[in-house]
């Protein structure tokens, strides 16, 4: 997307909202120069930080906390009073001055799944504003963002995966539209009632903070409401959201409500004794590499739950199997008590849920191992003997029989070999681009798709394990039967 080049001349209410397209350096630049003392700021707005707390910067991990010394295990990090997260949820849609109201009606236009954006809007506005009380938080943050709506477009094709493509495609164009939706709806207020001061906001302003929120936010509870429930309301955390993220992490957040004033405290607790030097981690979630990357804008190697994603298709199963050798399968033609145990598991040709996965915790989807299990046997008696979870467990033992587990795993790997084709570049030819040195976003691009296709590697190299053990267990029964 191309940087903005905005020039706001007599508007001396606002802050401009140029954006720069993406980072050059190893790390990104902050808003400003010389911004304000982040850990100050919080503590002098009634906040807590620990002495112990440092931002530190660097080439590979751009800014985090690290402890300039030890701390022991269930210390209070950081803690925020109510007023400093910045937020926009449902209770900020009931205030009704313009401004606010205006961005409502846009927030309302934002699908669900985009909801940074939704907030991300109530982000440029206080961007926007002098005087803004989140200025010395936002002029913290980084100019520039790595996730792939920033891409060179060659870079977003380096991805070479069409799921997260798509991904890509439809986030880019939802901001080109968005940037149309934005300026119908502004175009005609009164000047105190336009949330930018009267500036244009583009597409580019408009994906910098969807990435900011979509970087940083935590979706956590917000106010009580009257019946004691509380509402989930996406909040960027100033300070806390530079903590780096661990899927073993050694620290926590946690939400307490402070006996003083009914409020919400948001507190970061260790999880274990911190040593001088550590970075403080937390874990953004159990996220495959698709969503770290649109999401975080990185990549992490061998990600537990990394997985790709393919779609259940008859035909392609039927070609697998073949190329696996399995005898006659009978994918694109079911009978019909097997379509029955499709249907039940979202999987026939009437649902649009035929997304399934390979790889991550599971290895194997439920849903496809069941299907594969079923339509690879012709005997409806033994499969009506187990009930859905068992036919969709890898931990099952071979519960249609040791020759139908086989069958069913050679497929996969067929189907994982099929998976491999579809990128133009092996690993090998991927680590030798990344020898001769490339640019950050090209860098990203291959990194990403090297582990899809370790995912797809990982998981022939398990289920050939798995062939070869059923094979000996096979052979040790016909000998013991002999």
């Amino acid at each position: 997307m191309a940087a903005s080049k905005m020039v706001i001349a007599s508007l001396t209410h606002c802050r401009p909202l140029t954006c720069a397209a993406t980072a050059t350096a190893s790390y990104p630049a902050r808003l400003v120069p010389h911004p304000p003392e982040l850990i100050k700021w919080v503590r002098r707005e009634g906040g807590f930080v620990h002495q112990a707390v440092k931002i530190s910067q660097d080439g590979t991990n751009s800014f985090g906390l690290i402890a300039s010394q030890a701390i022991p295990k269930g210390s209070e990090l950081i803690v925020l009073p109510d007023h400093i997260p910045l937020k926009f949820g449902p209770l900020d849609f009931e205030v009704a001055d313009g401004a606010t109201s205006a961005l409502v009606n846009l927030a309302q236009k934002v699908p669900e799944e985009l909801w940074a954006m939704k907030l991300g809007l109530k982000l440029l506005q206080e961007r926007a504003k002098i005087g803004s009380f989140w200025w010395p938080y936002i002029s913290n943050l980084p100019e520039t963002y790595s996730v792939p709506i920033f891409f060179p477009g060659e870079d977003i094709k380096n991805l070479q995966y069409a799921p997260l493509l798509h991904q890509v495609n439809k986030r880019c164009r939802f901001l080109l539209d968005f940037e149309k939706e934005v300026r119908l709806t502004l175009e005609n207020l009164k000047p105190n009632d336009h949330p930018y001061g009267g500036q244009h906001v583009d597409a580019s302003s408009l994906g910098w903070a969807m990435s900011a929120v979509s970087s940083r936010a935590f979706r956590l509870f917000g106010k009580k409401l009257p019946d004691g429930t509380h509402i989930d309301v996406p909040m960027m955390l100033p300070l806390i959201d530079m903590c780096n993220h661990s899927f073993n992490p050694n620290a926590k957040i946690l939400q307490e409500q402070d006996p003083g004033n009914a409020k919400m405290l948001i507190k970061v607790v260790t999880e274990e004794p911190i040593k001088e030097e550590d970075h403080l981690l937390l874990n953004y979630g159990c996220l495959n590499n698709d969503l770290l990357l649109l999401d975080y804008g990185f990549v992490i190697p061998s990600n537990p739950y990394d997985c790709i994603e393919l779609k259940y298709d008859g035909a392609l199963l039927d070609a697998a199997s073949m190329a696996a050798g399995v005898a006659s399968p009978n994918f694109s033609s079911a009978a019909p008590w097997q379509q029955q145990i499709l249907s039940q598991l979202n999987l026939d040709r009437e649902n649009s849920t035929l997304k399934v996965t390979i790889g991550g915790e599971e290895l194997i989807e439920g849903r496809l191992l069941a299907a594969l299990r079923v339509l690879l046997t012709t005997d409806k008696e033994a499969v009506q003997k187990h009930d859905l979870d068992t036919l969709k467990s890898l931990s099952a033992n071979a519960p249609l029989g040791i020759a139908n587990e086989i069958a069913a795993f050679r497929t996969i790997i067929a189907l994982c070999v099929i998976a491999l084709e579809h990128f133009p570049t092996k690993i090998m030819d991927d680590e030798s681009l990344l020898k001769q040195g490339v640019s950050a976003s090209t860098e990203l691009a291959i990194q990403f798709r090297i582990q899809k296709k370790s995912v797809i590697i990982d998981t022939m190299r398990d289920l050939t394990r798995r062939v070869k053990s059923l094979l000996s267990k096979n052979t040790t029964t016909a000998q013991t039967q002999g």
